[in-house]
């Protein structure tokens, strides 16, 4: 699971284009909005088109969860895992 949240970082980076952060920065239990990274809707977006293209997954943007996905870098870790799980079946 670490080397999955290490992943997500860079993917966070990367995507988001954050300049001068590292992803030993950004703590997983942080939030990835308002406070801790401060992103923002269009982040989000970026975001998740990311994933999907990365790890196959699915994100149903009608979901009441969605918010509790993206909430840290641990609960997005926990999401891509729930994800690839189901695509396996």
């Amino acid at each position: 699971m670490e080397n999955l949240e290490a992943e997500l970082k860079q993917l966070i980076i990367d995507t988001l284009e954050l300049e001068g952060i590292s992803p030993s920065d950004i703590d997983s239990e942080a939030p990835l909005f308002g406070g801790g990274l401060g992103l923002d809707s269009i982040d989000a977006l970026e975001l998740g088109l990311a994933l999907k293209k990365k790890y196959h997954i699915h994100i149903d943007t009608d979901s009441a969860e969605l918010v509790n996905y993206f909430a840290s870098v641990k609960n997005l870790s926990n999401f891509v895992v729930s994800q690839q799980k189901l695509n396996t079946l």
